[in-house]
Formats: C-alpha cells, structure tokens, sequence
C-alpha cells in the first residue's frame, strides 16, 4: 500500500512505554499488606498499569467507552441470519439508552460515545451521537475490496481524532465497542490473513447462524479470501484491513493506535474489536503493551486470537454480545487494581510484619 499521511504516519510510530520503573513497580505491590501475588490478576494489571503512567499512584480518570457502527456489503450473501438494517435499529437503541452497553456504562460510571462510522441509514442528530460515517456501508469484498484506501485513511484518521477528543477531556482509560451485522464474518477474515489459522478455527456463529448457516458463512469466506490472495509476507495489515474490514473496524483501528500514542490505558473487549488490535498490532507491535484484555469471549476464534496476541484475559463469563461490554464489565476490576497499587497500605507503613520480619 502507498503511503499514508504524515499524520498518521506519526501515528504508526509508537513507543513502547519505559521498563526503568519495572522493579520499584514490583516492589511496591510486593510490599503491600498481603502474602505476595494474594491478589491475583490484579497485580499483574497494576503493574501494566503503572508502566503505562510510569507510576505507583496510577490515575484512571474519567473512563470512555467509543461504540462504532458500520454496515458490511459482504450481508448481501447470507452470512448473517439478520437483516442489514439491525445495525441502524441497534444504533437508535443505543441513543436510546436501551442497550446491554448502555446498562453497563451507567452501572460503572463509563461515558459512552456512539459513532456512525458507516451505517446504511440516516440518523437525527443526538448529544451521544458522532456522524462520521465514510460511506454507506463497505462494498461486498466477495467481489471487490471492502474499501478504497481513501476511505481507510478517512477511516484510520477518523478514529484516531475520537480518542485525541477523549484525551484532550482528561480520559485517562478507554475501551472500543461496535455493532454492524457482518462484522464477524470480516473479523473472521482478518483474523485468518493476519495469523493464518484455519478459517474454521476463524468462523463463529456470530449472532446465532444454525449449524447450516455457519457451513454456509465458512463457504463464503473461503470464496472470499481465495478472491483476494495474500501479497507479500507477512500480509501487509492495512491492505488486509481494506479488503476485509468494516468501516467500525478501521476506525477502531485507528483509536487504539493514537490511544496508545497518548498513553491511555485501553480495555480490550471481544472478537471484533480484538480484529482490530490485531491489525493495529501488526502496525505498531508496541499497541499491545497499552492494552489490558476484558475477557475471552464464546465467539470461535477469539481465545485463538488472544493467544496470538499474547494476551491473559481478566474475565471468562461466556459473552458474545459485543458492543463493548466486556471491557465495560472489566474496568471496575482494572480501577480497583489501580486504588490498591495508589492507596493500599505497606508493611512499613501499618506497622504490620511482614514474613521476612516475622521470621528474623
């Protein structure tokens, strides 16, 4: 692929963050008043945590959660059970407050942005609503790339300048959900260009596809993806991205790389939005480092893809929903990691022995 603008450019360039504070980070939660690695997980993300800030006292102020759409052209050959115009129907529930990640955001003091990266529908304008979408829905990628490179770029970009507006709010941890019917079976295919399993180790029922549905939405995707072979290799990630992807997944793509630029933590939530850190992660390995995983989801191929990926999900509650609500779900574990790296006691500091002095 020819190259992108100097802005995003710049974008692809990240840093991983520092290793120096790496021990004193260690020994701090080491010393707090309990039997070392008594907490788990936790101390495994308030360690990533503070590396992130390079901090003991990490601060996870005001978290956000973006939730993009975008329609599939790749619908109009059967890979779903439901019709297209469920993802403008979803849209207007999640204006409308009734969604599962609506519930979870006001549970867990979550803002929640809704953008329209490219849904087939027209919508009124609303306070949670950005609409930006590229186009009206990607084209069928059974018979053409899903997307020109102006559109991924306008896509890349579009995104990126989401999360900067997040940051410039004083958002501190951040989380990318997403609803576009199809967008499994684009997941899918990225998934198998990028890591080259098996398609089939790739392909999930999605939004329930029957047993018929799913052999059917396998033998698309195969036609698919021998309509477009790989170039190069490894792949190149963006090209793949354009011939697969959805508009909500290139903009998500773009988020997560200018979040890890600025430093955000980011909540990693299911299948497609895992596709898209896998893809951003092929174009700046150094993402991941910024990343806390929410949970491994029931969607065929994600725990294939977090393994991929490196990644120890926090969570294991059999979602498949998206939308952002496993990583909705995960930040108040991912904020108490915080509060007790910053707040809980030492040792020392309560007066309390530890093993080394109880046994001196």
């Amino acid at each position: 692929m020819t190259a992108f603008s100097p802005l995003l450019a710049e974008l692809f360039d990240i840093a991983a963050p520092s290793a120096a504070m790496d021990d004193s980070l260690q020994h701090a939660i080491d010393t707090k008043t309990k039997p070392p690695g008594s907490l788990g997980a936790l101390e495994r993300v308030a360690h990533r945590l503070g590396r992130i800030q390079q901090s003991t006292a990490p601060d996870l102020t005001r978290a956000a959660m973006l939730v993009f759409a975008g329609d599939h052209g790749v619908v109009a050959a059967g890979v779903s059970p439901y019709p297209q115009a469920v993802t403008a129907q979803m849209v207007l529930n999640f204006l409308g407050g009734g969604a599962a990640i609506n519930v979870f955001c006001r549970a867990n003091d979550i803002e929640m942005e809704v953008i329209n990266a490219g849904v087939v529908a027209d919508f009124p304008s609303h306070a949670s609503l950005v609409d930006i979408p590229v186009a009206r829905g990607t084209r069928n990628f059974l018979d053409a790339p899903a997307m020109t490179r102006e559109q991924l770029e306008a896509a890349l970009t579009a995104g990126a300048a989401r999360v900067v507006t997040h940051a410039s709010r004083g958002t501190r941890m951040i989380g990318f959900g997403e609803m576009g019917i199809g967008n499994t079976s684009s997941a899918a295919c990225l998934m198998q260009r990028l890591t080259g399993l098996p398609l089939p180790a790739c392909v999930g029922r999605g939004t329930g596809v029957d047993d018929a549905g799913l052999a059917r939405k396998t033998a698309i995707l195969e036609r698919a993806l021998a309509a477009h072979p790989a170039t190069g290799t490894p792949p190149d990630p963006l090209d793949t991205l354009a011939t697969f992807g959805g508009f909500e997944i290139a903009m998500m793509t773009g988020a997560y790389l200018a979040a890890a630029k600025l430093g955000l933590v980011i909540v990693v939530d299911g299948f497609i939005s895992t596709a898209a850190l896998l893809v951003a992660s092929r174009v700046s390995p150094a993402v991941l480092d910024y990343c806390v995983f929410a949970h491994a989801s029931d969607e065929t191929g994600h725990r294939a893809m977090l393994d991929a990926l490196g990644a120890e999900p926090l969570l294991q509650l059999g979602l498949r929903l998206g939308e952002g609500t496993g990583a909705a779900l995960a930040m108040p574990l991912i904020r108490a990691a915080a509060a007790f790296l910053r707040e809980m006691a030492t040792f020392e500091g309560a007066g309390v022995s530890d093993r080394e002095a109880a046994s001196a």
